[in-house]
């Protein structure tokens, strides 16, 4: 069994950074792609940005220029570095990983439970 846990979550004000960061543990082989998705009151859950197993990035328009994904393999930990906050980025933060638990190959979808980010302006 895999979990995933995020910390770093809190209450900023407008133009503060944040860091988050999501650690997995249990049976782990290996893991591939992982992201960082958001939450906001009354929207959708959105992409804010992802990063595969050979440190190729993407990010939402939102996130473009503010926001840093990166991750350290060995410690099975992906990271999302918020800078320039503004009170549009409040949302619950969930992190994903694909994860490989045996030599099958599978790969299994794995969510963190959320850490709130609420930022004040």
């Amino acid at each position: 069994q895999v979990q995933l846990v995020e910390s770093g979550g809190g209450l900023v004000q407008a133009g503060g950074s944040l860091r988050l960061s999501c650690v997995a543990s249990g049976s782990i082989r290996s893991i591939s792609n992982m992201g960082w998705y958001r939450l906001a009151p009354g929207k959708q859950r959105e992409l804010v940005a992802h990063i595969t197993s050979d440190g190729s990035t993407n990010y939402a328009d939102s996130a473009k220029g503010r926001f840093t994904i990166s991750r350290d393999n060995a410690k099975n930990t992906v990271y999302l570095q918020m800078n320039s906050l503004k009170p549009k980025d409040t949302a619950v933060y969930y992190c994903r990983m694909f994860v490989r638990v045996d030599l099958s190959g599978y790969e299994y979808l794995y969510w963190g439970q959320g850490t709130q980010v609420t930022v004040s302006s």
